[in-house]
């Protein structure tokens, strides 16, 4: 298996959770939060899509789907790259709405296609390529970036499983 063949198999392991989560959900179980505190899972379908499309962009050198695509305005939200959900009060959380689980799923589907473009033309050496970055040390490379554009995404979706799990205990179907 080569390294492309690796990283297109884990970004694949995003997709399938993201589509578990959202199916059959109504736009108040995505809304739903354990505790005020707790982040939602439309909320964390809506962060880990925007942390994939804000950092594989970047990889790729081309801008985020959300601006260029129009994402932003489909979830009634301002044309800015940083709006990732990273420093998210519970506030910000709470008020994040989206309209349906398909507006999620076709945002990351969107951005996951075009995540996989990208992981298509990577060849071994482009993953040693160091980030301009040099407030981390060390060095962040562009293996480095999409490990942790993973590890992030995973451990999101496994969030959502969690939240969706509370949800159907306590026997909460869409209409």
């Amino acid at each position: 298996m080569d390294v492309s063949d690796l990283l297109l198999d884990g970004f694949g392991r995003i997709l399938h959770n993201v589509q578990t989560c959202l199916d059959g959900l109504s736009p108040e179980q995505l809304v739903f939060r354990p505790d005020e505190q707790a982040n939602s899972i439309g909320w964390l379908a809506w962060h880990l899509t925007r942390v994939e499309d804000d950092h594989v962009a970047d990889l790729a050198g081309r801008p985020q789907a959300w601006i260029e695509r129009g994402w932003h305005a489909r979830f009634d939200r301002p044309a800015d790259e940083d709006d990732t959900g990273f420093g998210d009060t519970a506030e910000d959380v709470a008020r994040l709405r989206p309209a349906s689980a398909g507006l999620l799923l076709d945002y990351y589907q969107a951005v996951h296609t075009r995540s996989l473009d990208y992981l298509r033309g990577l060849q071994p050496a482009d993953l040693d390529r160091v980030l301009d970055e040099p407030w981390w040390d060390p060095p962040v490379t562009v293996g480095v970036r999409l490990v942790s554009v993973l590890d992030d995404c995973l451990q999101h979706s496994g969030q959502m499983a969690y939240v969706r799990g509370l949800i159907e205990a306590r026997h909460w179907y869409p209409a």
